[in-house]
């Protein structure tokens, strides 16, 4: 589809971050903006902040994980504008899980499956059959990430495996469209190509309290900025993409009818390759053995 001054963009996770540089990306390009996420006082200072710049917008505080305020939130973007042409299903979070797998706490998987999952999951369903009945063009982008998107980063493993399975959805959700002949198109995004500054580092700032710990953390919550000093300490410097750049890619993605947007990576282009060699050649993944601690 072609972005256009008038159209509407609902987007999720958007008080900071990736959620917001897209917003204000379309915004930018003349869309009305649908604001959604859990955190009321950055949505309330990103909402203002768009309407200081002349933007159309609409915030609502919204739990991805709870179906129904999901579907409220869809009615709200429909009573306010009448349409939705971009929906990007972008909101997130890192459960905190520690240890090995068998050591997680269910709620750690609980909470990052209602959030990354069924949000997407959720999103689809409040939107999506309205945006095929409106019969305009229109673009659906999920948010998953090279780390279970692509291939696992063992020690973040639950979140790991939560973008594994946004990427099957968009998939078999891109598959169902083409089906129904749908003007509706669907992408799934891997942000980077490098690391990014969010407020991902801190979700657990916003988890609720269904979802508690069961027991202390053994070691305190890391923040971005601790862990790059750490990694400083160590030797290797760290490369970030601004968030503003990951705005610009998805607009232009949708723009181009592009399913995958990956951006370009040598990276990723090796774990891409030596995952699919693994599965050709039936081989065991050492393309994980670098992640694995002793």
């Amino acid at each position: 589809m072609r972005l256009e001054a008038g159209q509407v963009a609902v987007v999720t996770g958007a008080a900071s971050g990736i959620g917001l540089a897209m917003a204000r990306r379309f915004a930018a390009d003349g869309l009305k903006v649908v604001l959604a996420d859990v955190e009321e006082s950055a949505l309330e200072k990103a909402a203002a902040g768009l309407r200081e710049d002349g933007a159309t917008v609409h915030a609502r505080v919204v739990d991805v994980g709870d179906r129904g305020q999901v579907f409220a939130l869809a009615d709200a973007a429909y009573e306010k504008f009448g349409a939705v042409h971009v929906l990007c299903n972008n909101a997130g979070v890192g459960s905190g899980a520690e240890g090995r797998m068998w050591q997680h706490e269910p709620n750690d998987w609980k909470w990052a499956f209602e959030v990354n999952v069924w949000g997407v999951f959720h999103g689809i369903q409040a939107f999506v059959p309205r945006m095929i009945e409106g019969g305009a063009p229109g673009h659906v982008v999920n948010t998953s990430s090279g780390d279970g998107g692509i291939a696992p980063l063992p020690t973040a493993s639950v979140y790991a495996v939560t973008k594994a399975a946004v990427v099957t959805m968009t998939e078999s959700l891109y598959a169902h469209l083409k089906a129904e002949h749908a003007r509706v198109g669907a992408s799934v995004l891997f942000p980077g190509p490098h690391m990014l500054r969010t407020g991902l580092w801190e979700s657990h700032r916003n988890r609720p309290e269904r979802y508690a710990k069961e027991r202390p953390r053994r070691t305190p919550y890391r923040s971005l900025g601790q862990w790059e000093s750490a990694m400083k300490d160590a030797g290797q410097e760290v490369e970030f993409t601004p968030v503003e750049e990951v705005a610009d890619f998805v607009a232009e993605g949708i723009g181009a009818g592009r399913f995958w947007l990956l951006p370009q990576s040598e990276h990723s282009d090796r774990q891409i390759k030596a995952r699919s060699a693994s599965m050709l050649e039936r081989a065991n993944p050492a393309y994980l053995e670098s992640f694995i601690l002793d």
